[in-house]
């Protein structure tokens, strides 16, 4: 039954601002279950939890430990691609793909759970099952397949030609069994970047939704129905079913594609896809983000949000009852025992670089001989930019000894884009300097001398202008570089499939060091889009 309550109450979206890309989700029951990608940041595949379909919290990692994700020498956005997750007679499914490379092994696995916050299972890998983006379906009978693309075993016709295949999963024995079915070969061979695939059974027939158009501007979401899973399957006459390629770009929201579908405990039928919003033109330095939009099924087939047939900024909510999770609040004091949830690593953590302990209520970084431009794990605790207009600050203390010692803050699209503020040592004094890095060349924009160990740190953004500040006391801020462009931080400069972050690093530059840089809080203050 519909519950009572105000039809026009709307929600903004994106429902999970920032880089959380290619969301899947589950409903049990009353609850709602919805994970993201993470590529090469560790730990790995967020899960978030909701009442509602409009709040949501983040309530674990998936891959939370060095033996479930080994990120190694993996190259920036590559690494865990596409996850889904599903739910089965009392366990929870992830299933994903490792992406070792440019051009390396895809490689994929599933993960299990029976509480959604963890612990999950080391991961299941699965023999002879190639390309990306892999779904699984359980269906009435109690056999399960798995869905995934790969290239047409007859080779390509054009490119980026690729085709759904699904295969029958042996839960017990944790392997692919039986023969591989070709789904869907392209749409008369008129899109490409065919990935994504999901199977749903709704009402005897099974309706394969994909992705196509590639995950850029001509990104959308076809689908197919069946009343055989292995097939024929045919195409919905209105596809794509959603999409925004067709309203230019400079629409405020771009590169819809990649969708999952629930229906509600009252009925209702909700998609949930990514998109981006770009700024200061096509610029996405908030990366590919999570949005959540209506649909309906008009003569066996989805129509999405009719009328408008688009993903809205402001949307009717869905007909459940309000459910928001306590703010969270926007200053770490690093005064608990573990990392906040929105705290990343790049890459897999091999050692004890950092601590919460050594000097409560402070996050230590021990200097690594890592640096920031480099393919591998540096010494770095970072979170996503989630706001086109922001704020973030924090108080470091760092006494470099040498000139290659150097801490502070970092915000980076990846090891070749990026704008460092770092406290260093030149000719014997210490300095604080912003580094501004474009593929790969670094230049110093700002250099200001300082006394003393304790510093404060601060960077603001307008659009794409970037404002960095520093102090020795608190409040008496001082300008060390304004108006500096952040389009460097959009895929759109750098490529790639994350978004920006901020974050806090240490270095010693290629030598060994003991020495360490105490962060005692960080703040993050977003301002949402008008």
């Amino acid at each position: 039954m519909t519950q009572s309550m105000n039809h026009e109450e709307t929600f903004e979206n994106p429902i999970i601002p920032g880089f959380y890309p290619d969301p899947s989700i589950c409903r049990v029951g009353e609850d709602y279950y919805l994970v993201t990608s993470t590529f090469h940041y560790f730990p790995g595949v967020p899960i978030f939890h909701s009442k509602d379909l409009v709040n949501w919290r983040q309530i674990g990692h998936v891959l939370d430990r060095p033996s479930q994700l080994n990120l190694d020498g993996t190259p920036s956005s590559r690494g865990i691609y596409a996850p889904t997750i599903r739910y089965h007679q009392g366990v929870f499914y992830m299933i994903t793909t490792f992406v070792e490379s440019k051009k390396g092994a895809r490689r994929n696995f599933y993960v299990t759970a029976e509480n959604p916050a963890g612990p999950w299972s080391d991961p299941n890998w699965l023999e002879d099952a190639p390309g990306i983006d892999p779904s699984l379906f359980f269906d009435d009978d109690g056999r399960v397949y798995m869905t995934a693309n790969r290239v047409p075993p007859s080779g390509r016709e054009y490119p980026k030609h690729m085709e759904i295949w699904l295969q029958e999963l042996d839960i017990e024995k944790k392997q692919l069994i039986g023969p591989k079915y070709s789904l869907w070969d392209g749409a008369l061979k008129q899109i490409h970047a065919q990935e994504a695939p999901h199977l749903y059974k709704i009402e005897g027939q099974y309706y394969l939704m994909i992705a196509e158009g590639g995950t850029g501007f001509t990104h959308s979401v076809t689908i197919a129905r069946s009343e055989s899973i292995t097939g024929p399957y045919e195409n919905c006459k209105m596809n794509p079913i959603l999409t925004h390629r067709h309203l230019g770009r400079d629409y405020p929201i771009t590169s819809v594609g990649h969708a999952d579908i629930v229906q509600t405990q009252n009925g209702e039928w909700w998609i949930v896809c990514l998109a981006t919003r770009p700024y200061g033109g096509e610029y996405r330095n908030l990366g590919r983000e999570s949005f959540l939009v209506p649909f309906r099924w008009e003569n066996g087939w989805p129509v999405v949000n009719p009328g408008k047939g688009i993903v809205e900024m402001t949307t009717k909510r869905p007909h459940l009852k309000s459910f928001p999770w306590p703010t969270r609040p926007a200053c770490d004091h690093f005064d608990t025992p573990q990392l906040d949830m929105a705290w990343n690593f790049i890459r897999t953590p091999r050692d004890h670089f950092w601590s919460l302990t050594e000097r409560p209520g402070h996050l230590r970084l021990r200097l690594k001989p890592e640096r920031m431009t480099e393919i591998c794990n540096p010494s770095f605790v970072g979170r996503r930019q989630q706001h086109m207009t922001f704020a973030a600050r924090t108080m470091m203390v760092f006494d470099p000894q040498n000139e290659w010692e150097t801490a502070g803050l970092v915000l980076l699209q990846d090891h070749d884009f990026q704008y460092r503020m770092e406290s260093a040592l030149h000719e014997s004094k210490n300095i604080i300097r912003l580094i501004k890095r474009e593929h790969g060349e670094e230049e110093v924009i700002a250099t200001q001398e300082i006394a003393g160990q304790r510093l404060y740190l601060k960077v603001e953004a307008a659009g794409q202008d970037y404002h960095f500040y520093y102090a020795r006391h608190a409040e008496e801020w001082q300008v060390l570089a304004e108006y500096m462009d952040g389009r460097l931080l959009s895929t759109d400069v750098a490529g790639g499939f994350v978004g920006a972050y901020i974050g806090l690093f240490a270095s010693s530059q290629g030598h060994d060091s003991l020495n360490v840089a105490d962060f005692d809080w960080f703040e993050y203050i977003g301002v949402p889009q008008q």
